[in-house]
């Protein structure tokens, strides 16, 4: 027995035991696709992991055997990035998403449902069967869906805690279905296009269903359109969302669209040529008009103004520039991005060939970068271009890490070309010779469409060697980060690329010194290289005429939480936030009451309803105590506890902590410890003087980014929202929000329907039909059930102490 164990590792994802034998052959495999450098040990590890479900011990020895890469770095990795698991996991894994807007929308409460409907445990983290493991993971860029859950590839969005049997079921059917791809027939004339949105947002909106159903539609009723599946289209809120743009170009567009609406859709635009098929639609529709109310509401019996009128104010205070042509545009086609412009930018750089020229233009323009801290672009170009020793880089930062941030994902997904323009422009200017786009592997999506437009690049001539005879030579590649925030930061973001933990170091040396494997490195966020082509194709003048005195052209926003038309947003610098939320967004949902905003991800702050007029600039934001940050903008309404958010902030900080430094490894503990006992009424109001010290201190002593703005969250709540830090030192939370420190009630309007006590999980309320039920408080976990399905509002939330006192 002992001989038979050296031999199997075991695994319980239904794989039966590995052998020693297929543990080396994967490994042997890996390295020979990866080779054997130690900077290589990231994607290594990502790889076995894929083929083999987890990182068994055996693998990890035999790597350090067959590699450079040692056993201290490969156990120090391995340790350091979330993605990395060393236990086997189900078949399946469910991410469910707990970033900022996720939280605000109950999150933790559909994890707890996951768990309990799959009877997964702590001590082993799958199934029973075997089929399924959970994760949470900090953001999964679906912020407008919130909360968001992702089973493999598959996303559901708008989640409720009593919808986990209908999830897995709807998985589980998906997975047996293959779906049969039907290729576009290639003609010049069509008479109508449609447009249907397939970014991640749209997809988990339903959007690949709808394009399922257009290419039926079409076949059927042999329709002379092309269906064209484009990028984001911004209203994440409203997707699926389809748009007809007819023969003379007038376009008709409809949000929110279930599929069997689309037939109906399609027919009222664009008629069927056999005029049998065209009287059987006209027949059946007729019938249906009768037969159902739902005709009467349908969105093509609607007036266009009324249809649209959303649509219109969402995107009117709009300028479209990193995001120019979204919902266009194919993401996938080098001609048509071509077509509307697309390397003009670049072909006019290699033509004058004058780099500095290139670097001044963009120095002229004010453009900032948009990955957070706001430092000018040319500045940085400048501080790289006069670096000689090669092979010098420049590398795309799109590890979005922050939770309610979703905006390089869209821009990757969706405009590739563009990015990769806007880096070959850089490394001309710079000298550079080599790219790298950084993206995190929580977006797969992203990253196959990136692989995919440079795969046609290089097959155009526009990346490689030599590019288009001008002499200049530039090859790219993609790494996928391994899940880690603070490889945000760009030394940090380096030392992962260079197969170590991601850990930041001091600066000087700046990367655009001394940087990856040493040598020269410009960093640039994905936004920012995508603003690059258009000001190069319209002058720096113009760009910097938009926005602000210190703060030029647009900023994209990831709009989410609480905010009634959510979305991928681009509007001129200086916008105000009111006009953000209330005039783009279309404020909060009716009956709640706009709070506050929380800008910058964990490093931002809550900024207050009163100073809404607040304009989005990088200096009026530091100034009120928040920050630019990479762009993410929740709303937050009288339903949510500043105490809470801050907790909440704080546990992803100190979670993410590289542990480098003192003060922000243990500093931003110990704030925890305070914020927990907050929200469950155990702190002092002597603690709140405490809190505001230690964030003083942690400010002023972390090393990097990620330390010096963490108290940034509790900062501006101890200043704007004082008394909820009050009230807690009470037990009281004023939008009783903090589970401990509330209990659910049954009022006088139950009628005893019975649906509380058939959706319990565990049986706390007792089924006694056409009476009023009671919640036995020893068996409940205030999972949220009972208030989601009563159809009186008869659950109520109510303070613990309250309570006790009674």
């Amino acid at each position: 027995m002992k001989q038979e164990n050296k031999h199997t590792e075991s695994c319980n994802c239904n794989q039966g035991t590995l052998s020693v034998e297929e543990i080396t052959s994967v490994v042997d495999a890996v390295v020979k696709e990866t080779g054997t450098g130690k900077d290589k040990v990231i994607q290594v590890l990502q790889k076995v992991q894929k083929r083999l479900n987890y990182l068994p011990s055996e693998a990890l020895k035999y790597i350090c055997r067959v590699t450079e890469i040692t056993p201290g770095q490969i156990s120090g990795v391995s340790t350091f990035y979330s993605q990395f698991r060393h236990i086997p996991s189900g078949k399946h894994t469910i991410k469910i998403c707990s970033g900022t807007a996720c939280h605000v929308k109950g999150s933790e409460l559909i994890a707890d449902a996951f768990r309990r409907g799959l009877k997964i445990s702590e001590e082993k983290n799958s199934s029973p069967d075997n089929l399924f493991s959970i994760e949470e993971v900090a953001c999964l860029g679906c912020c407008t869906l919130a909360p968001v859950v992702q089973i493999d590839e598959k996303t559901y969005g708008h989640v409720k805690p009593t919808q986990v049997k209908e999830i897995v079921t709807d998985f589980l059917q998906s997975v047996s279905k293959k779906s049969k791809k039907k290729e576009e027939p290639e003609q010049e004339s069509y008479d109508a296009e449609v447009r249907i949105g397939l970014g991640s947002c749209c997809v988990a909106g339903g959007s690949r269903d709808i394009l399922g159903k257009l290419l039926d539609i079409r076949e059927y009723y042999e329709l002379n359109i092309n269906v064209k599946p484009v990028g984001c289209v911004g209203v994440c809120n409203q997707t699926p969302l389809l748009e007809i743009v007819s023969g003379d170009k007038v376009s008709s567009r409809y949000t929110n669209v279930r599929k069997d609406q689309v037939e109906e859709i399609i027919l009222k635009h664009i008629q069927p040529k056999s005029f049998d098929k065209k009287l059987k639609f006209r027949i059946n529709n007729i019938a249906d008009t009768f037969l159902s109310d739902d005709m009467v509401y349908s969105p093509v019996n609607l007036p266009t103004d009324t249809r649209e009128k959303t649509l219109n104010n969402f995107l009117s205070k709009q300028l479209h520039i990193a995001t120019l042509n979204g919902g266009v545009m194919r993401p996938d086609s080098y001609d048509e991005y071509e077509l509307l412009g697309g390397y003009n930018a670049l072909k006019t750089v290699l033509t004058e060939n004058n780099p500095a020229g290139v670097i001044s233009l963009i120095t002229a323009s004010g453009l900032r970068g948009r990955g957070g801290a706001g430092f000018l672009t040319g500045k940085k170009w400048e501080i790289s271009s006069a670096m000689k020793e090669k092979p010098k880089y420049v590398v795309c930062n799109g590890d979005e890490g922050d939770p309610g941030a979703f905006m390089d994902r869209m821009i990757l997904e969706s405009f590739p070309f563009r990015i990769i323009e806007g880096m070959l422009i850089a490394g001309f200017a710079t000298g550079a010779d080599r790219g790298i786009f950084y993206i995190r592997d929580e977006y797969p999506l992203a990253v196959s469409r990136v692989k995919n437009a440079l795969r046609i690049c290089k097959e155009k001539g526009i990346v490689g060697n030599n590019i288009k005879g001008s002499g200049f030579s530039f090859s790219i590649e993609v790494f996928e980060g391994a899940g880690a925030f603070v490889c945000g930061e760009e030394t940090a973001l380096i030392a992962s690329l260079e197969g170590k933990r991601g850990t930041p170091h001091l600066r000087p040396p700046y990367p655009a010194v001394k940087g990856y494997k040493g040598y020269p490195t410009l960093v640039n966020n994905v936004e920012t290289l995508s603003l690059v082509p258009w000001i190069i194709n319209n002058g720096s003048a113009e760009f910097n005429d938009i926005g602000t005195e210190k703060s030029k052209g647009t900023k994209v926003f990831a709009l989410a939480g609480k905010v009634a038309r959510g979305g991928l947003i681009e509007v001129p610098m200086g916008t105000t936030i009111r006009d953000i939320v209330e005039k783009i967004g279309h404020g909060v949902l009716e009956g709640r009451t706009f709070k506050a905003v929380q800008i910058g991800g964990p490093s931002g702050g809550c900024i207050p309803e009163r100073l809404a007029d607040t304009a989005v600039d990088y200096e009026e934001l530091n100034r009120l105590g928040a920050m630019m940050g990479s762009g993410g903008m929740v709303v937050l309404d009288d339903t949510d506890c500043m105490v809470d958010m801050a907790k909440y902030f704080l546990e992803f900080t100190h979670k993410q902590s590289c542990g480098k430094c003192t003060y922000c490894r243990v500093g931003t503990k110990h704030m925890l410890d305070i914020l927990t006992r907050l929200t469950q009424g155990k702190a002092t109001i002597a603690e709140l003087d405490e809190l505001e010290q230690l964030c003083l201190d942690i400010k002023k002593g972390s090393l990097c980014g990620l330390g010096k703005t963490a108290p940034n969250p509790v900062i501006t709540g101890l200043r704007y929202f004082r008394e909820e830090y009050e009230a807690h030192t009470r037990g009281i939370c004023p939008s009783k929000r903090c589970r401990d420190l509330v209990k659910y009630s049954i009022s006088d309007k139950c009628t005893g329907c019975t649906k509380c006590a058939q959706d319990c999980p565990v049986d706390a309320i007792p089924f006694t039909p056409y009476e009023k039920h009671v919640i036995d408080y020893s068996l409940c976990t205030k999972c949220d059930n009972c208030r989601v399905v009563c159809p009186e509002n008869a659950i109520e939330l109510v303070y613990e102490k309250d309570e006790n006192q009674n």
